[in-house]
C-alpha cells in the first residue's frame, strides 16, 4: 500500500467524492495542486511508487482515448501496467480531447478520455445522454508552449495580447503587424485541430481577449507535424504541450511568455508550471467513467495510474508535472468509493 509523505496510509482518511468537477483553473490555483520538484534524493522511477501488485487472474482490455498532450503519459502508464498484468491489453489512441469526449467516450466506446483541459457542459450533456457518467481526475501538469524556428532571432518574448493578435480572426497578418521593428514577413501558423483540448484552452485564456481562434493555419493532432512546421520557415509559430518541446529543444526555439505588457517574461519549464510562475500553465486529467469502473480491469488501471502518478519518472522521461501527493489521495479515494472498496 502506498503512503503519503507522512507515512500514512490512503485508508486512513476519509472518502470524498469529486465527479465531473469543472470550470477554469487559473494558473495560482492549478500550482497549489501539483506535484513536487523531484530531486537527486529520490527514489528511482519504478521502485516506490510501482505498488500495484501483480494480478495473475486479471484479464481484459482497457481503452484510453483523448489528448495528444496527455498521451506519452497514457502509454507509459501502459506499457508499466502491462508488464504487471500481461493478459490485460490496454489501448492508447491519440484522438484529443474533444474527440475523444464526441466520438469515443460519451457514446460509450472507450473506457477512459485523456484531456489537457476540463470536461464541457455539452460534452457531459452527451455523455449523460448515454449513460454513461464521467469522473474527473486531475493527474499531472503542463506548460502549454509557443513555439519558433531556431532562425527566428527577433521574438524572443511574447504577451497574451499579441498572441491573441497573431491567432485571432482578422488578426496580425506579418511579424511587422507586431513590431515595426520586425520582418515584414507573414506568419506561417501550426497548431493542434480544433478538436484537441490545447486548442480549447488556448483559444479560452489567451485568444479570446480579442476574438474567436482563426481557422487558416496548419490544424494537426500530430505534434511532429508541428515540429516540422516551426523548421520549415524562419517566420513560423505553433503551439503544444511541453512535452514535445523538451523532446525537440534542439530543432525549435521556445518563446517566453508574459499574461500582460507591465509583466515579467516566463519562460515555460516543468518548475515553472508547478509554481505558477508560467502564465500558461495548465492541469491534465484523466475521465474514467463509471460505468467501466465497473469492470476489474479497468479499475485496477485507473488504480496503476493514480498511484503511480505522482514518481518522478514523469517529470524525467515524459517531461510533465507529476500529480501532488495530496491530489493522488482525492483520486484513490475516489476510485475507492466507486468500485466500494
Amino acid at each position: 500500500m502506498r503512503r503519503d509523505q507522512f507515512g500514512r496510509s490512503f485508508e486512513g482518511v476519509s472518502r470524498r467524492n469529486f465527479l465531473t468537477a469543472t470550470g477554469g483553473v487559473t494558473a495560482a490555483a492549478f500550482a497549489g495542486c501539483l506535484g513536487r520538484e523531484t530531486s537527486s534524493d529520490d527514489e528511482p522511477a519504478g521502485n516506490s511508487q510501482d505498488t500495484t501488485e501483480n494480478s495473475d487472474g486479471l484479464s481484459g482490455t482497457v481503452t484510453v482515448t483523448g489528448s495528444s498532450t496527455v498521451y506519452p503519459i497514457s502509454q507509459e502508464m501502459k506499457t508499466r501496467f502491462m508488464e504487471k498484468h500481461p493478459d490485460v491489453t490496454v489501448r492508447v489512441d491519440s484522438t484529443g480531447s474533444g474527440g475523444g469526449f464526441e466520438n469515443h467516450f460519451c457514446p460509450g466506446d472507450s473506457d477512459i478520455n485523456a484531456a489537457s483541459r476540463p470536461i464541457k457542459d455539452g460534452e457531459k450533456t452527451h455523455c449523460g445522454e448515454n449513460d454513461v457518467t464521467p469522473v474527473e481526475m486531475q493527474i499531472a501538469g503542463d506548460a502549454l508552449t509557443m513555439a519558433v524556428s531556431t532562425e527566428n532571432t527577433w521574438a524572443e518574448c511574447l504577451s497574451f495580447d499579441q498572441l491573441a493578435q497573431i491567432w485571432s480572426e482578422d488578426g496580425a497578418e506579418t511579424w511587422a503587424d507586431l513590431n515595426a521593428d520586425w520582418p515584414d514577413e507573414p506568419f506561417k501558423r501550426y497548431g493542434p485541430d480544433t478538436t484537441s483540448g490545447t486548442y480549447d484552452w488556448f483559444s479560452q485564456n489567451v485568444v479570446s481577449r480579442v476574438g474567436s481562434h482563426r481557422s487558416d493555419y496548419v490544424s494537426t493532432e500530430d505534434d511532429e507535424t508541428i515540429v516540422q512546421g516551426l523548421e520549415s520557415s524562419p517566420y513560423a509559430i505553433g503551439y503544444f504541450g511541453y512535452s514535445y518541446y523538451a523532446q525537440n529543444k534542439d530543432r525549435i526555439t521556445a518563446l517566453a511568455i508574459k499574461a500582460n505588457e507591465g509583466d515579467a517574461c516566463g519562460d515555460p519549464s516543468l518548475q515553472a508550471a508547478k509554481t505558477g510562475s508560467y502564465p500558461m500553465a495548465r492541469p491534465l486529467f484523466i475521465y474514467p467513467s463509471k460505468e467501466a469502473l465497473q469492470r476489474e480491469e479497468v479499475a485496477a488501471f485507473v488504480r496503476f495510474y493514480l498511484e503511480n502518478s505522482t514518481a518522478d519518472w514523469i517529470a524525467e522521461e515524459v517531461k510533465y508535472v507529476p500529480s501532488s501527493d495530496e491530489q493522488a489521495e482525492t483520486n484513490l479515494q475516489t476510485l475507492a468509493e466507486i468500485v466500494g472498496e
